[in-house]
């Protein structure tokens, strides 16, 4: 069986776990810490905005059941690319939007994605700033972190409304 992984960040790492989660061809999704200079930071570390890192997600999928394209396509419609101050609620750079890239070809799909999103005036002028960046070390997070939605399913409910609103005001003609 073929094995790829993604890397997105796109605010908080509870909410960016589920869209992914339970699609069929993905392996694991892994609440983390990436594109920092601190070699296994904690979360206290990454909150104090002195690391660099982004809290984001490693996905792990299999390409033969459900493509790289198909994982950028869902992250878009579960951020705010014309946010770069953060995700929602969740602010600063550690929420950052960025689509980590391991290999030429992911780049490829990526910035291709980005364009074609900003070509289609779905955000009504506002401009595409979710970086697209080489993949550095991804660190993943402390276990309390991992499977949030599932293991603490009221608060993650509290904390995905605003990007339920968002996606429906943006994506609702892809329902």
């Amino acid at each position: 069986m073929a094995e790829d992984t993604a890397i997105f960040a796109g605010g908080c790492f509870w909410c960016m776990v589920r869209p992914f989660d339970t699609l069929p061809g993905i392996k694991k999704v892994v609440s983390g810490y990436t594109g920092g200079h601190t070699d296994h930071p904690t979360y206290e570390q990454v909150c104090s905005h002195t690391t660099g890192h982004t809290e984001a997600v490693e996905i792990t999928f299999d390409p033969d059941v459900i493509s790289y394209e198909e994982l950028v396509n869902i992250y878009w419609q579960v951020t705010d690319p014309t946010d770069a101050g953060g995700q929602f609620q969740d602010r600063g750079d550690s929420y950052r939007p960025v689509i980590f890239v391991n290999s030429p070809e992911q780049r490829k799909i990526a910035e291709a994605s980005k364009a074609e999103l900003q070509a289609s005036d779905r955000f009504n002028g506002k401009k595409i700033v979710t970086q697209i960046e080489d993949a550095k070390p991804f660190w993943p997070a402390e276990d309390y972190h991992q499977d949030f939605y599932r293991k603490n399913p009221l608060r993650d409910a509290i904390q995905e409304a605003p990007r339920k609103r968002f996606e429906q005001e943006h994506w609702s003609d892809k329902a």
